[in-house]
């Protein structure tokens, strides 16, 4: 009776069938990541307690960020001032626009967290796997803006917009960790000539009595420079045609032994190595032509993965060209379908080994500071911002970059930990496993868990006091508008 009984454990019923399942992985990782990330909002906020003046414009900052990684539709003052529990806007706009706090401070210290957080991710990853590169990412990011109050408002290209709109751009420094993650640890704003050298425009705009014309050329050189002075150290520093066409950023990376990987126009023009069977001095794409036609042509081309992306490897065609200089070279990229081609001038210093694999690497890593733009923009409001002093934006963008580095270093670190992807597939007719597993935890995600995390319980009547002041405050917004179209003589419309 026992030894049956034991088989009938043994052997389940047929009518049951055995399932696998990835829920107690699911919700093992929620709980680690929504911890992890209080941790390190924590951490941060510490980090930035000496910046302020007084402990409540500290707190004020916190409850700002707490907003920004909330699921709030829209981010600017309003709405975050509701979501962190004030009876109106005052608080919200004095932190962004008169309290006393030092946002240079806190630029550095969160800089300083991201990298810590992200050297410490690739430290533990403590599989025997060669460390990856660090590579420094600068581009720029705009904004579209109405009006021509606001701080650097002008009509320019907006890569945000895809054409020429009217808006204002900041350029950005990330740092990225190869196969880890990446953060933004640098913004500066870029303001037109024309509103620094006027009195009236530059005191409407807020703009500092010392405030000097930087190009973004030289913007970049200030980024990176500050970078250095907190101690953070990269392999490469990528960039597009903008920042490889400023000959001073390139001298300033030289003269400070920073290898380089930038993006280049065509006409951009160099000196080539004798012995290459093309003149001396030719434009960039010239040089191409010149060295790839003929049957040679076809052996200089050499397909490449740039690194891998959400679908998989990027496959290009790469070749490079020696220059008079030992230490620079030409990287060209060519897509594989459309055949466009893309330049990269670089430069590694003296002692350094140099490879085209070394320099295609670092030429595939700078992609992931548009990932940081997109992660800016559509988790945390980067482009909501509705103030239009100067100081106002630079501290919303901190706050932003705050919140940004909080999630990215949680997901970096919790990467290894709760990625259970499958095998990829390694031929076109490989059927698909029946459990695909888990990515591991996103930017995003982390964001999501950190909000639910902390997620605030309000006082009876909040929500009525709200709804009270934005219809009051709407009133009389539109009687002031209506006596302006009075005072300018238009007809009053009912």
């Amino acid at each position: 009776m026992r030894r049956e009984r034991l088989r009938s454990w043994e052997q389940p019923p047929d009518d049951h069938v055995f399932v696998k399942t990835t829920e107690s992985k699911a919700a093992a990782a929620a709980r680690i990541g929504a911890g992890l990330a209080r941790r390190k909002r924590i951490d941060l906020l510490e980090r930035l307690k000496s910046c302020f003046a007084r402990t409540g414009t500290w707190q004020q900052a916190g409850k700002y960020v707490s907003a920004l990684v909330s699921e709030l539709p829209k981010r600017n003052g309003w709405t975050i001032a509701e979501h962190a529990g004030d009876r109106s806007p005052d608080r919200t706009q004095r932190l962004l626009n008169r309290a006393a706090w030092d946002e240079s401070a806190a630029m550095s210290g969160i800089r300083q967290f991201a990298a810590t957080g992200l050297d410490t991710a690739a430290r533990r990853r403590g599989d025997g796997r060669r460390a990856g590169l660090v590579v420094g990412a600068i581009d720029e990011s705009g904004q579209e803006k109405q009006g021509s109050c606001t701080a650097g408002v002008k009509r320019q290209y907006m890569g945000c917009a895809g054409r020429v709109a009217n808006g204002i751009n900041t350029v950005y420094l990330s740092y990225i960790r190869d196969r880890v993650g990446h953060a933004l640890v640098g913004a500066r704003q870029w303001i037109p000539r024309e509103h620094i050298d006027d009195p009236v425009t530059s005191l409407v705009m807020g703009l500092p009595l010392d405030l000097e014309f930087r190009t973004k050329g030289r913007l970049a050189i200030d980024l990176c420079a500050d970078a250095y002075a907190d101690g953070l150290a990269f392999d490469f520093v990528c960039g597009d045609e903008v920042y490889g066409g400023c000959t001073p950023l390139r001298e300033f990376f030289e003269a400070h032994g920073q290898a380089y990987v930038l993006r280049v126009a065509s006409s951009f023009t160099l000196a080539l190595a004798t012995g290459t069977g093309a003149d001396r001095t030719l434009t960039c794409a010239q040089a191409v032509k010149q060295l790839t036609k003929g049957k040679r042509g076809k052996r200089c081309w050499e397909v490449r993965s740039a690194g891998k992306g959400s679908k998989g490897e990027r496959w290009y065609a790469w070749t490079w060209i020696a220059t008079a200089s030992p230490r620079h070279h030409l990287l060209v990229r060519r897509h594989l379908k459309t055949g466009k081609l893309a330049f990269h001038y670089c430069y590694v210093p003296d002692g350094r080994p140099v490879t085209k694999t070394l320099l295609i690497q670092a030429a595939g890593l700078r992609w992931p500071v548009e990932e940081d733009f997109a992660f800016g923009k559509d988790c945390f409001g980067l482009d909501e911002c509705q103030a239009r002093l100067f100081t106002a934006i630079l501290r919303h963008i901190v706050l932003v970059m705050a919140a940004l580095a909080i999630c990215a270093v949680t997901a970096a670190q919790l990467r290894d930990r709760t990625d259970s992807q499958a095998l990829p597939p390694v031929h076109p007719g490989q059927p698909a496993p029946v459990d695909p597993g888990l990515i591991s935890l996103t930017v995003p995600e982390i964001r999501r868990l950190l909000a639910a995390a902390l997620q605030r319980v309000y006082p009876p009547g909040h929500a009525a006091r709200w709804l009270h002041w934005r219809r009051r405050h709407q009133a009389r917004s539109r009687w002031f508008h209506r006596r302006t179209r009075l005072d300018q003589g238009n007809a009053l419309v009912n």
